[in-house]
């Protein structure tokens, strides 16, 4: 059980109710996301745009999400399924403070309960 004066560090998209992330959420879910220090989504939690690195959505939220100083750790099993441009992607934030694209929940977890 949380303290009156903890912040919760960590939560999951579905567990703060947020909507599928699409374009015309992502205002919606990063104000969602102030209270927490920082956010697991899934693959089902963004829009399938998301994966489409052309389309400009992943940038979008992902420099949202740093301008407010909120992590983000998306869990992505297979990221080769999503394309090379998506493995490079990967890739480029496998040391991003605040951004992490990982494998599974409890890797996310863990480097989100590392953080400061």
């Amino acid at each position: 059980m949380m303290k009156a004066d903890e912040v919760l560090r960590i939560a999951m998209a579905r567990d703060l109710g947020l909507p599928v992330l699409t374009w015309a959420e992502v205002n919606t879910v990063v104000g969602a996301a102030l209270g927490v220090r920082g956010v697991i989504f899934t693959e089902a939690d963004v829009a399938p745009e998301f994966f489409r690195l052309g389309s400009g959505l992943a940038g979008e939220v992902f420099q949202k999400f740093t301008n407010y100083r909120v992590a983000v750790a998306l869990v992505v099993p297979d990221p080769a399924a999503h394309g090379e441009r998506f493995e490079d992607l990967v890739r480029e934030h496998r040391r991003h403070p605040l951004i992490r694209i990982v494998q599974g929940e409890a890797e996310a977890r863990a480097w989100l309960e590392s953080l400061p």
